[in-house]
């Protein structure tokens, strides 16, 4: 196996080791003195030999915004991030966005003061704070199209989490390359010879949906059949019932809750997954589901998608972008139990 790579020094570890503050290292690394702070000789020679000694270098994003910007770096998201519900879905993204800004020496500042209504906030909303920051990372499953627009026109430096179409102009953004990971379990099944094949959606315009479906659309050109239906509004029951009357082999399933609740209604019926269903889920849990099940499907890499945010940020800030950066990443493929070769003895009328 091989060894886990060195984790990289930080300023938050300099600052420990020498037993003075964060913005103290910032300081002495940049041989500056504010006009209200003096840093004491001695003071400077325990930051200095702690750089010696752990050999830190200090990151060249870093360097570059020390003397242009506040380095507070804004997040919003569009729904509460802290109740249960939410948690498992910001969490990934914010670990990675928490680990970057440190790497490059920038405080996050969260954004709550705006109200929450039907569920979702707004970014423009009368007491709103966006320029106390360099710039801003939004979160959320879907992210108000109007805004992105008045974000471009005012010139505002932003960066959307998750990939998006519908500013009236590009929009920067590091999102999850669904559509080829898709693609990439229609083929398996392709491969072990489904050909009756069906898209379950959770009904939802967002471009994350989009892109799914769209890749399971051109993937699926060599099967005997590939349906899509939205599952909002049937229960598990009634859509084990739609996949057997049209003897489907294998559901492809938007929602993570809905994939485990149809595995668990094919199993009181006495059928088995995959011998008489295979069902693979096309991303991770939103909200807390038990499953003693390892599906076939994909993780999203949402801690990556939060480091990344925050170093294209930096660029647009700093403005060192040439374009609008614009970042898919691949999803990362899980093998699973959930996928097998259809059973050709099996009565599916």
């Amino acid at each position: 196996m091989t060894p886990p790579a060195p984790r990289r020094v930080t300023q938050r570890d300099i600052a420990r080791l020498a037993g003075v503050s964060q913005a103290t290292v910032s300081l002495v690394l940049n041989n500056r003195s504010d006009a209200d702070v003096r840093i004491a000789p001695e003071t400077r020679r325990r930051v200095l030999r702690a750089i010696d000694e752990t050999g830190y270098v200090a990151d060249p994003v870093a360097r570059r915004l020390v003397s242009r910007f506040n380095r507070i770096i804004g997040v919003f998201t569009y729904e509460p991030a802290f109740p249960s519900g939410s948690r498992d879905f910001f969490h990934p993204f914010l670990l990675g966005i928490e680990e970057y800004a440190e790497r490059v020496g920038c405080d996050l500042l969260l954004f709550t003061s705006a109200p929450v209504v039907d569920g979702r906030r707004k970014v423009f909303h009368q007491d709103n704070r966006l320029r106390l920051a360099d710039g801003c990372i939004l979160l959320g499953r879907e992210i108000d199209g109007t805004e992105l627009r008045r974000l471009n026109e005012d010139g505002f430096p932003y960066v959307a989490v998750g990939r998006r179409d519908d500013a009236g102009g590009p929009v920067p953004y590091v999102g999850a390359d669904y559509a080829t990971a898709v693609g990439q379990l229609v083929e398996f099944a392709l491969a072990r010879g489904h050909r009756r094949l069906a898209y379950l959606s959770m009904g939802l315009t967002a471009e994350s949906s989009t892109d799914r479906q769209h890749g399971f659309a051109r993937s699926t050109r060599a099967a005997e059949s590939a349906r899509q239906f939205a599952t909002t509004g049937q229960d598990a029951d009634l859509l084990l019932d739609n996949l057997r009357a049209d003897r489907t082999t294998v559901a492809l399933v938007e929602d993570f809750g809905t994939a485990v609740a149809l595995e668990l209604a094919a199993r009181r019926r006495g059928l088995s997954v995959p011998g008489d269903l295979s069902i693979v889920t096309l991303g991770d849990p939103t909200v807390p589901v038990p499953s003693d099940i390892t599906f076939t499907g994909f993780h999203i890499p949402r801690e990556e998608m939060g480091r990344q945010a925050v170093e294209v940020l930096t660029t647009v800030v700093d403005g060192s972008a040439t374009d609008v950066p614009q970042r898919l990443l691949p999803c990362v493929l899980v093998e699973g139990e959930t996928l097998g070769a259809p059973d050709p003895a099996v009565d599916r009328n």
